[in-house]
């Protein structure tokens, strides 16, 4: 069922209030699951609230915090999430480091202690359209098997960057996995099978059972090189964030754990460098324009797809599972 925007942000945004998140917190996590369903990426929208909410019911994650950070170095803050809703301590870490880039340039900090930050783009862009190059990476529970292997042992370990470029910046997003588990539940959630090679299940062998991959492990993407890039990503953070690694975090897929992983964010302010900010919008438009292998699928750069599927979602309405919906209105009428 398709449904207007306006109307789930309502509904996502009293159920959060109703919780004790303040109005500021609420809209910042509704605005970032409607963010992904309009964005074509329902894993990481809507259907994540129900859990939400549930781990807020039982003190797992706390509405009111926005997070303590301390200052290691002069452009290294050590932040303690404090159980908060994950895209407000973010955004508000991202206001503290935006506020000591002039005179350093450049900024780091590692969260550790806070619920799940959703699609990692909501932040890159929101930096780079603000002038500021962003890199975002993430952890979370051991879902992925090594290359060569079959059991989870990895997190997806996402990881996104943004650099401005104009109208239009460059934002690439990706899990290190081939798809991220937000996919193989909204798969589940619609009884559609999963494409082969995504994931094996709890014997290590290939299966299109979204149900069997959940008990199983996800692929990483394009074998050795995902990877090799997923564990640095989990090395990396654990290191800077004191977080826990892969098969000891809990706290994003349940509604019965603390959230322990853990969540990097670098922010550097391009004027510090000697590059053009036109001159990369002009190039990626010659990238653009430059000859596609089939007429009708022009050249695209990472970001575009994003913004078009959200520009004819909001117009023709965000779709969403009629079972989804009729527990969100459960869930607001209790």
């Amino acid at each position: 069922m398709k449904l207007p925007a306006d109307r789930l942000r309502k509904l996502a945004t009293a159920l959060l209030e109703s919780r004790g998140a303040s109005a500021e917190s609420a809209r910042l996590q509704t605005d970032l699951l409607l963010e992904a369903e309009l964005r074509g990426l329902p894993s990481h929208g809507l259907q994540r609230l129900p859990l939400l909410l549930s781990r807020l019911d039982q003190g797992l994650a706390d509405a009111r915090t926005r997070g303590t950070g301390t200052w290691q170095r002069r452009a290294f803050l050590s932040v303690d999430g404090e159980h908060g809703l994950g895209p407000v301590v973010l955004m508000n870490v991202m206001r503290i480091l935006r506020n000591n880039l002039k005179e350093t340039g450049f900024a780091v900090a590692a969260i550790r202690n806070a619920n799940h930050i959703g699609m990692l783009a909501y932040y890159v862009e929101a930096a780079a359209r603000d002038g500021l190059i962003a890199i975002v990476m993430s952890t979370s529970e051991a879902l992925v098997h090594p290359f060569g292997g079959t059991r989870a042992m990895l997190g997806t370990n996402p990881i996104a960057i943004g650099i401005p470029a104009g109208d239009a910046p460059f934002v690439l997003d990706l899990a290190t996995s081939v798809v991220s588990m937000g996919k193989i539940n909204n798969h589940a959630m619609r009884g559609i099978p999963i494409p082969v090679g995504w994931a094996v299940d709890a014997d290590g062998r290939q299966t299109v059972d979204p149900q069997a991959a959940m008990r199983g492990a996800i692929a990483p993407f394009g074998d050795a090189k995902g990877y090799g890039l997923g564990l640095a990503v989990e090395l990396l953070v654990a290191a800077l964030a004191g977080s826990d690694l892969a098969p000891d975090v809990r706290g994003t897929l349940d509604d019965t754990h603390a959230a322990n992983k853990g969540d990097l964010l670098i922010l550097i302010d391009p004027s510090a460098g000697m590059g053009s900010i036109p001159a990369l919008a002009a190039y990626l438009d010659r990238l653009r324009l430059s000859p596609p292998l089939d007429p009708a699928r022009p050249v695209a750069i990472p970001g575009d797809g994003a913004r078009a599927r959200r520009a004819a979602s909001s117009q023709a309405g965000i779709e969403l599972p009629q079972s989804l919906f009729e527990h969100l209105i459960a869930l607001e009428a209790a």
